[in-house]
């Protein structure tokens, strides 16, 4: 289905019972919200009605050219207005990612819109600063954002070269070459590759700081072989939740949770939403 909101139009993937409790899936870089295919099908059992956005920049008819416009209270209140647009009060919020920070962020200035929130792969956003401020290691696992942040189209060179050899290899945990394809296509398309570094270079510590401790009941799922979030930050996590609050660590999983662990994944998403019922 298409939605339109604050000027733009925006696809979701739609399933599971019409009436059934709302769930809104945010993707990651580089995916869209194909990325929960494998997960939904458990939510649906389960009775949830699911919408998987494929968010600004990602959405071909939601990719404005100014680098400003992908800072993160924007990709929030996209959120918040694709909710408004299904005419969804609240929904219980799951996020991967990239797509974790904007829930955590609409959790944290949203609260009345997120029934619960699980936040995959990446910490809350004062935890993912804490680990980069004590954490050696944490640095190092973050120094790809130097180039991602870069001006003038060298990250796009860099990723789309030699028919998109580094994005390939960047994807390569998602699973066989069919499915890296299924995500890498989609980014080799004219202006898909900048929408989605645009959220990198639209980074700001300011906008990161003023996410706030988030009070609704709140799952983080974390892979203790994730390349990019350390333990650091992902234990730090619990300390900027005032809410209920569930850490589950998935041994032996990779950063592309969704993909390489959809059934723990299901599982833990479940297990929230039947708590916050």
């Amino acid at each position: 289905m298409r939605i339109d909101a604050r000027g733009f139009t925006f696809d979701v993937r739609a399933g599971g019972p019409g009436d059934g409790p709302p769930v809104l899936l945010l993707h990651g870089f580089p995916q869209h919200g194909g990325e929960w295919d494998d997960v939904v099908p458990a939510l649906h059992a389960a009775g949830l009605r699911t919408y998987a956005l494929d968010q600004r920049g990602y959405a071909p008819d939601a990719r404005p050219t100014e680098v400003a416009a992908y800072r993160l209270p924007e990709l929030v209140a996209d959120a918040a207005a694709v909710l408004d647009a299904l005419g969804v009060d609240a929904a219980h919020v799951v996020g991967h990612d990239w797509g974790a920070v904007v829930a955590w962020g609409l959790a944290a200035h949203h609260p009345a819109r997120v029934r619960t929130l699980t936040a995959v792969s990446v910490s809350h956003p004062a935890a993912f600063g804490y680990a980069l401020a004590h954490d050696v290691r944490q640095k190092a696992r973050s120094s790809y954002i130097a180039l991602f942040r870069q001006s003038g189209g060298k990250a796009e060179t860099v990723l789309l070269a030699l028919n998109a050899a580094a994005l390939r290899r960047l994807l390569s945990g998602v699973g066989d070459a069919a499915r890296v394809a299924r995500y890498a296509g989609p980014m080799r398309e004219p202006g898909a590759l900048t929408g989605a570094l645009n959220w990198y270079r639209a980074m700001s510590g300011a906008d990161m700081k003023a996410v706030g401790p988030v009070t609704v009941p709140t799952t983080y799922v974390w892979s203790d072989r994730d390349v990019a979030i350390g333990r650091t930050a992902a234990e730090a996590c619990a300390a900027h939740v005032t809410g209920d609050y569930r850490f589950v660590e998935l041994p032996g999983v990779s950063h592309w949770i969704p993909d390489e662990a959809p059934a723990a994944l299901a599982e833990a998403i479940l297990a929230q939403v039947r708590a916050g019922a």
